[in-house]
């Protein structure tokens, strides 16, 4: 018998021995009464939100949007009401509360846009290139400031209150108050696109 059977052996031997731990446990406690009639709803995953039982929507705590400089409260509120329309929610009767409540918040933003124009190089009479040296020309960058209007729409559980649904967009403006307004319509549009969602 050679060394390695003969460990193989002595292995198996001791797996043969005597287990010095016993299995116990204790019992159960018992379940609480009500236990059959109220489930405890935390052990379950929420269930998936309806967002076709919200049909109309009112403002949240009865605050209007404020008015600004370039856009009036008016303003503001007849084009979220489109936008809020286009997606299947009409306002509340007066004096009732809605399905869904909803704020909005607005700003203008100041950026710096650089757009840099590159003007390839010429070899013959046929190539052009982007590289720049001896044959090929840096690019021409020129730097801007564009007006940015900024909105958010957040939408609540008109009954319970919770926070159900929220976006956001922007949308570069001339600067004009014609082109403001385009501008909010067109943000407020963009802002909705993904309600409900999918």
């Amino acid at each position: 018998m050679n060394r390695m059977t003969l460990m193989l052996c002595l292995g198996l031997a001791a797996c043969q021995s005597h287990n010095p731990y016993t299995a116990q446990s204790n019992p159960l406690p018992p379940a609480p009464a009500h236990a059959a009639s109220q489930p405890d709803l935390s052990a379950y995953p929420a269930p998936a939100r309806d967002y076709a039982r919200y049909r109309n929507w009112a403002w949240r705590e009865g605050r209007l949007p404020a008015g600004s400089a370039w856009a009036s409260s008016a303003q503001v509120q007849e084009a979220l009401s489109h936008a809020l329309d286009q997606r299947g929610l009409r306002p509340a009767p007066p004096g009732s509360a809605g399905d869904l409540e909803v704020s909005t918040e607005l700003r203008l933003e100041r950026r710096i846009r650089q757009v840099a124009d590159r003007y390839g190089g010429y070899y013959g009479h046929h190539h052009y290139a982007d590289d720049f040296g001896l044959w090929g020309r840096a690019p021409l960058v020129r730097t801007y400031e564009e007006e940015v209007l900024v909105v958010r729409i957040d939408l609540f559980d008109g009954q319970y209150g919770q926070p159900v649904w929220s976006g956001s967009a922007e949308m570069p403006s001339d600067g004009r108050q014609a082109g403001r307004a385009a501008a909010l319509r067109a943000a407020l549009h963009r802002a909705l696109e993904h309600y409900p969602p999918n």
